[in-house]
């Protein structure tokens, strides 16, 4: 068996579904969907940013991050770093040097499932990055094991290289490419009603009128 796997970057989706996806609150998302999240622990470093795009996938062994280093500057511009970090919670693989680099490549984004550092070179260039919070242990380039774009769990979600995904201040989400555009339409309908709903607060009305919940509650008295 070899010790690492290479597979090439899958079919990015297009331009205009990331576009409309980046409309999409995803707390808009979670009033109807629920599998399609990941583990609300891996959250926004900046949470000012949303982003969507294409899933690429990599998964690392623990404290090594020697394919991290050999792929991360072959993304594409619609592209989202997902990497499983084999359940270590430890050694963080992001830090300044990756954060520059992806910076540079000019990706989307890197979601890691594990802990990060170098918070401030994050922050300052202005990069987009999800983890599950910070480490000041760090990986090796030990060149032990990984695989790049194969399927990951991400969060306890599964992530299949071109998948399309979601992520803001309230958390991340992968959705089948095919069905993307579809939960996309029902969720910018939903936030265009909320626009209304608070038109009609401002204009007097009572929440529970607006949404029929003082009738429920009414109803049973």
């Amino acid at each position: 068996m070899k010790d690492f796997l290479k597979n090439p970057l899958p079919t990015s989706i297009s331009s205009s579904l990331i576009e409309k996806l980046e409309k999409v609150e995803t707390a808009t998302v979670g009033h109807f969907l629920h599998s399609v999240f990941v583990d609300r622990n891996i959250s926004a470093i900046n949470p000012s940013k949303r982003v969507a795009g294409t899933a690429v996938t990599l998964r690392l062994a623990a404290n090594d991050s020697t394919l991290l280093h050999d792929v991360i500057s072959t993304l594409r511009p619609s592209d989202i770093l997902l990497i499983d970090r084999s359940g270590d919670n430890r050694h963080a693989c992001w830090g300044g040097v990756i954060t520059n680099a992806a910076a540079i490549c000019g990706f989307k984004a890197g979601i890691v499932d594990g802990p990060v550092t170098d918070v401030n070179e994050i922050i300052s260039n202005d990069f987009p990055v999800w983890s599950r919070g910070r480490s000041s242990i760090t990986t090796k380039l030990y060149a032990q094991s990984g695989a790049f774009n194969v399927p990951v769990s991400i969060g306890g979600v599964t992530v299949n290289p071109g998948d399309a995904i979601l992520a803001d201040e309230s958390g991340v989400i992968v959705f089948n490419p095919l069905e993307a555009e579809a939960v996309a339409d029902q969720a910018l309908a939903m936030q265009a009603t909320e626009l209304t709903i608070i038109e009609r607060l401002k204009a007097g009305e009572s929440l529970g009128s607006i949404t029929g919940a003082s009738k429920l509650i009414e109803e049973r008295l």
